[in-house]
């Protein structure tokens, strides 16, 4: 009877993965809840959420969630973005914001702001103006080489862009100076797409420095900084309008929405010969804006899940059923109770099991999906 236990093993091996759980709860509401970054703003070593909503941007801190509005009306139209990370390693995030949305404006619109904390970071922030291209929409702190994060930031168009058409969107990396309100030099990553949208930052290379994917309705770049410069090598040439990586047991994905504000969802996976393949896992939905790979169900490998705005809207949940990402199987986690804006994943309370964090925008809410599993 001994040879039975490898034979339980093996089947084991093959069992269907766990059903993701959920817990959701509710934790303010909000005008339209643009974009979200997962930090620690006070030190006190967990995870706050903070918020870019509609004229102000607050943090919310953990675990209580607690509101601390730190920055408001910094432009007569909308914020936009956010971006908040430990630069400097005294275990406080610092915090950038992205303002001036117009996206129909691709002169004169836009604003990037660095936040200058004041001794009680409950308290508003100083709002530092910088340079910026028109229709800025996204920003990531990236960590380009050991100890020193840029600041990268996203527009939408190209300058004097009609029609989506024209100039290509200047993804700029701002060098953060030693005095933040001093000059901040600009260098340009990547200008060769247009609708742009996201970006995201990975390290495929296994190095301590980051990488950066970026998209637009032309295709997919992994940009690089080394030697001085920024270089960038095209990916895919398939649109996409959000996009995130995650790793698989076989090796790394990226997952995106397509096209801008798309219908559809889709993983791309490495072949041994660097080729990316293209494997659709959604479709037939709606103002698809957020994606989130992570590993939910403590597989050892990510899942992905989706956010939708528009008609059919909620989260879905994406788990690989073989290491090559080809086979997927789609669980509903939220409908109506979230027309997700953005979205987030995070461990925010210690138990070892990411959590989602989601700004809501017809829906007017911010929730955070506790992780139940």
């Amino acid at each position: 009877m001994r040879p039975a236990l490898p034979l339980l093993v093996a089947l084991s091996l093959h069992a269907a993965p766990p059903e993701p759980k959920f817990r959701l709860q509710e934790i303010d509401k909000v005008e339209i809840g643009y974009g979200l970054a997962i930090a620690d703003v006070d030190g006190d070593g967990k995870k706050d959420v903070v918020l870019a909503d509609k004229r102000t941007i607050q943090w919310y801190r953990n675990p209580d969630w607690k509101k601390h509005v730190i920055a408001e009306n910094l432009t007569k139209e909308d914020n936009v973005c956010v971006a908040a990370e430990d630069l400097d390693g005294d275990g406080k995030a610092e915090i950038a914001v992205g303002a001036g949305w117009n996206p129909g404006d691709t002169v004169n619109s836009g604003a990037v702001f660095y936040l200058v904390p004041p001794a009680d970071r409950t308290q508003k922030w100083e709002a530092v103006r910088l340079p910026h291209e028109p229709t800025v929409h996204r920003m990531r702190w990236v960590e380009v080489s050991t100890g020193r994060w840029d600041l990268l930031v996203q527009p939408l168009h190209g300058r004097g862009n009609k029609n989506t058409e024209g100039a290509g969107a200047k993804l700029l990396a701002y060098r953060r100076p030693a005095d933040p309100k001093g000059e901040w030099k600009t260098e340009l990553v990547n200008d060769a797409g247009h609708v742009t949208h996201n970006l995201e930052t990975v390290r495929w290379d296994r190095s301590q420095r980051q990488q950066v994917l970026s998209n637009s309705k032309e295709g997919v770049w992994l940009n690089s900084y080394s030697d001085g410069s920024w270089k960038s090598s095209k990916l895919s040439s398939d649109p996409a309008g959000e996009i995130r990586a995650g790793r698989l047991a076989t090796g790394p994905f990226y997952a995106t929405v397509e096209p801008f504000h798309g219908d559809k969802a889709a993983v791309y996976t490495r072949d041994a010969d660097g080729k990316w393949n293209r494997h659709q896992v959604l479709d037939g939905f709606k103002d698809g804006h957020a994606v989130a790979p992570d590993d939910y169900l403590g597989l050892g490998h990510d899942q992905v899940v989706i956010g939708w705005r528009g008609a059919n809207p909620g989260l879905r949940f994406l788990t690989p059923l073989d290491g090559e990402g080809k086979e997927w199987r789609t669980t509903v986690i939220t409908t109506k109770e979230i027309a997700v804006e953005d979205l987030k994943s995070a461990d925010l309370n210690g138990d070892g099991r990411p959590d989602l964090i989601a700004a809501g925008r017809q829906t007017k809410n911010l929730v955070i999906l506790w992780n139940d599993r």
